[in-house]
């Protein structure tokens, strides 16, 4: 069971609910694209889904249909009341708040096994929310989020890619991660100015750059350092923040630019000793 672009349209008007600009609400109403969601999340029987900004319910009935359980995350009260409607008697769980300020320990508790994320995300939050769930919540194993395209090539984008930055650098020490599909603007109401894709994330066994080699905090304010002005030469870029010799140690160019190294290599630049980088 889905709802068609029809219900949707009708769900709304007979509450007299305006889609909010503000919390970037743009609800997929096409039956297919739900169906497609949930058979590229590969969740099903004996999985724990959480999905954030439910709206209406479209997508959370498609992973309901998989006999996941699942949990609808919803911020607009407004529609904290048709998505219960919705969703009556399937089983799924529906919990008013805002996924930005929400206790992630609490909500998703404990159990044997990983949660996964599957979600149609605002576009004004999907970056700042992803890598922040990637480095504090590990509860959530793998996600498949609908995302801005822009926004979604960037994060699953590897060194050398024109769109290859700071957060792909944060989602790759982390996941590893894809775009596994795209999404016209005609399935949503309403109709958005951007092109949609679907990015595939799934957490490492352990991340990328050993943490007890290089903290964390360490590593990213380097990597922060690059990027904020990457087109110089990483010489420059660099300056007071790695050690000169850091490069040859390392086997990275002076002359590279921040877009050209992994997160490996950025690894082996950071693991060199701080020179005004604070650990903090």
């Amino acid at each position: 069971m889905t709802l068609s672009r029809r219900q949707v349209a009708a769900l709304l008007a007979a509450r007299d609910v305006r889609p909010s600009r503000a919390l970037g609400q743009n609800f997929v109403a096409d039956p297919n694209t739900v169906r497609r969601i949930a058979r590229l999340a590969g969740v099903g029987p004996g999985d724990r889904v959480v999905e954030i900004g439910a709206g209406v319910g479209s997508l959370t009935l498609a992973l309901a249909d998989t006999g996941a359980s699942v949990t609808a995350v919803e911020i607009d009260p407004r529609l904290v009341e048709v998505l219960s409607e919705v969703v009556s008697g399937r089983g799924v769980r529906v919990v008013h708040g805002d996924a930005t300020t929400m206790d992630w320990e609490a909500l998703l508790g404990g159990g044997p096994g990983g949660w996964a994320l599957v979600a149609n995300l605002p576009y004004n939050i999907a970056t700042p929310l992803i890598l922040g769930l990637l480095d504090s919540v590990p509860a959530i194993t793998r996600m498949l989020v609908m995302v801005q395209r822009e926004v979604g090539e960037r994060l699953a984008a590897g060194a050398g890619d024109p769109e290859y930055g700071a957060p792909s650098v944060k989602v790759a020490y982390w996941a590893e991660a894809s775009v596994v599909g795209r999404v016209p603007e005609s399935v949503f109401l309403p109709r958005p100015r951007v092109e949609s894709v679907l990015v595939s994330i799934r957490r490492r066994p352990e991340p990328a750059v050993d943490p007890s080699v290089v903290p964390p905090e360490r590593l990213f304010a380097v990597v922060r350092a690059g990027f904020a002005t990457r087109r110089k030469m990483l010489r420059r870029a660099l300056a007071g923040v790695v050690e000169p010799g850091a490069f040859a140690a390392a086997g990275v160019a002076p002359e590279d630019r921040a877009e050209s190294l992994d997160v490996v290599a950025w690894g082996r630049l950071a693991a060199t000793r701080e020179a005004g980088v604070s650990r903090g």
